[in-house]
């Protein structure tokens, strides 16, 4: 189940830097089409994320830590479409977005003992 948590917050990542070539270049249809399978990304992304929860035997803090973080995530990178379509500024949700990214990055690959590995 690692593997495709791993391969749908990839594939989101990719979408999401889609979309917002998407608008940049004008092209309102096909940003409507991949902001869709982009939320359905982030539920497929809360779903595995939930089951590989489920399937451990003790859960610790940091992995409670790391999901919220990895929730906050999602939640950046809708609100940076979602105002840059508005037009609005994007600054500071592009700052948290790396910072939280980074930081949920390091929980699942350096940190916790649960890694793609298994």
């Amino acid at each position: 189940m690692i593997h495709a948590h791993i391969t749908t917050w990839v594939l989101a990542l990719v979408l999401f830097f889609i979309a917002l070539g998407l608008h940049k270049s004008g092209k309102a249809r096909g940003l409507k089409v991949v902001q869709m399978i982009l939320r359905l990304f982030y539920l497929l992304i809360i779903g595995t994320g939930i089951w590989i929860l489920s399937s451990l035997n003790s859960i610790s803090m940091l992995y409670i830590l790391k999901s919220l973080l990895g929730v906050a995530v999602i939640g950046f990178m809708e609100m940076i479409i979602v105002r840059s379509v508005k037009g609005k500024k994007t600054t500071t949700f592009w700052l948290l977005f790396v910072v939280t990214l980074i930081l949920v990055l390091y929980l699942g690959f350096v940190r916790l003992p649960l890694t793609f590995m298994t």
